[in-house]
């Protein structure tokens, strides 16, 4: 009966009732409701970084770059570091290789393979002095003249304008004289030292000049032994040209065609003697096919001589050498015969 009455009590009041009831439950209900919009939050599934995926031992100075600066700090080094380990070490350009090289239409041997030696004879120790012939057959010098390449006519060209403007055209006349009459008393001084003619050695290295020049070569005549030639007319047979001979005579040992030039800028490398290695190609194969000459050459030798006395630069030509330029050369009398 108490009980029903305080029922009664109770439910007079709106709200009571369900305050009785739903009390314990919303004090129950409010933690688990904010644990679950708790869980809600963190339970959505994290942003991968992509970095992660990376082999982190394999990239680890790459990631770490990348990963520990807002802005780049990578140098042209760490760059290149980075390249070199992600695609290895770079490998080297290396030019296309030629299809093929240009070969001369009538082809003819540096070696003359029928022609017969001689034994040694009791003057052989005399050099060879044998007198150019003239005839209608161009020269060495000639034909590599009428042959230059374009853009070795452009630049000869820019340069004589040069000196004409420095000097002008009466200046750059006698220039050009002068240093032709150099290089001539420049030969003849060798010669005499060669012919062991010392009194005319003597009386020309007097002329400062030329013995600045003998100065520049006096290392390199040490190393020249048993001259064959000097100053000595020869003619390819076959190919009909002639020329010139500075020097024939064994270089270290070894025979050469000895070419001297004057120069008034260095030359340290073959390549800075434009088309003198063809001319000592072609000076060889004429020798080779020369029936004056009892024997054959299969090396050259180019040596730039320097007014001011400094050491002499001989660029030696080795039979694998020469044979290429003796194709080149072979090329350009082609080009020449074309012509005329």
């Amino acid at each position: 009966l108490v009980r029903m009455k305080f029922l009664q009590i109770l439910s007079r009041k709106p709200g009571s009732l369900e305050m009785l009831f739903q009390t314990p439950f919303c004090q129950k209900q409010f933690p688990y409701t904010c644990l679950s919009t708790s869980a809600c939050v963190y339970s959505k599934k994290k942003k991968e970084n992509s970095y992660e995926q990376v082999d982190q031992e394999k990239y680890k100075n790459l990631v770490h770059s990348v990963t520990s600066y807002k802005t780049s700090a990578q140098t042209p080094e760490t760059i290149l570091e980075e390249d070199n380990l992600l695609y290895g070490p770079p490998v080297k350009h290396r030019p296309p290789i030629k299809a093929g090289t240009k070969t001369p239409k009538n082809w003819v041997p540096l070696i003359n393979p029928s022609k017969r030696i001689l034994p040694v004879t009791s003057d052989s120790n005399v050099p060879m002095k044998i007198g150019l012939q003239r005839t209608k057959m161009p020269s060495v010098t000639r034909i590599l003249q009428e042959t230059l390449s374009p853009q070795q006519v452009f630049y000869l060209e820019r340069w004589k304008q040069k000196m004409i403007e420095e000097l002008g055209k009466e200046g750059f006349e006698e220039y050009t004289k002068n240093l032709f009459l150099q290089g001539e008393r420049f030969h003849s001084a060798l010669e005499s030292i060669f012919l062991s003619e010392e009194k005319a050695a003597k009386e020309q290295g007097e002329d400062d000049v030329v013995a600045g020049y003998l100065s520049s070569v006096e290392h390199v005549l040490e190393d020249i032994s048993e001259v064959k030639a000097l100053e000595s007319g020869v003619h390819h047979e076959t190919l009909q040209y002639l020329g010139l001979v500075d020097c024939v005579a064994k270089y270290r040992g070894r025979l050469c065609v000895i070419d001297w030039k004057t120069s008034e800028k260095p030359k340290p490398f073959l390549q800075n003697t434009y088309d003198n290695p063809l001319q000592v190609a072609a000076y060889i194969g004429a020798i080779n096919h020369d029936a004056n000459y009892d024997f054959q050459v299969r090396c050259g030798l180019v040596v730039v001589a320097y007014k001011n006395g400094s050491p002499a630069h001989p660029h030696f030509m080795d039979p694998d050498l020469c044979s290429q330029y003796w194709n080149k050369w072979l090329l350009r009398l082609e080009e020449y015969m074309d012509k005329n």
